[in-house]
């Protein structure tokens, strides 16, 4: 008994795309991932920046007691005041990973005596374990 063979040259048409859509599927999968991972990473620059920020402020309102009353994106910070002319404090202020620039804000809390007012969600304690009741934020 003689058995017939045919000879395969290649692949069929199902098996090519059976292996081109599972490919399709981990490249999707994969961009998702690096996507996510993307975002993290710029948060975290973002977080770095601003302890950057803060810290140059206080060493500014320290040596000039005052804050500055400007920063320029992309520029630097330098001492006006008579106290610290001169001195530089972040040689480049720091900008966004996507290139639209900070918005630079503050929030003030304080404790009044005779009741509060609004909103103080994200005050904390104002000293000796007291509760803040009065918030201002920069308009």
């Amino acid at each position: 008994m003689k058995i017939y063979r045919s000879k395969k040259n290649g692949f069929t048409l199902i098996e090519l795309l059976v292996v081109i859509s599972i490919i399709g599927v981990l490249i999707s999968v994969s961009f998702v991932g690096f996507a996510q991972a993307r975002k993290a990473s710029r948060d975290s620059k973002r977080r770095a920046d601003l302890e950057q920020i803060r810290s140059a402020l206080e060493i500014y309102r320290n040596d000039c007691k005052t804050y500055p009353s400007f920063l320029a994106q992309g520029g630097t910070l330098m001492g006006a005041e008579t106290l610290c002319q001169g001195n530089v404090y972040m040689q480049q202020i720091p900008q966004d990973p996507l290139g639209s620039g900070y918005n630079y804000s503050y929030v003030l809390c304080s404790f009044l005596e005779t009741g509060g007012g609004g909103d103080v969600s994200g005050c904390g304690s104002c000293g000796s374990g007291v509760s803040c009741k009065n918030k201002v934020v920069n308009p």
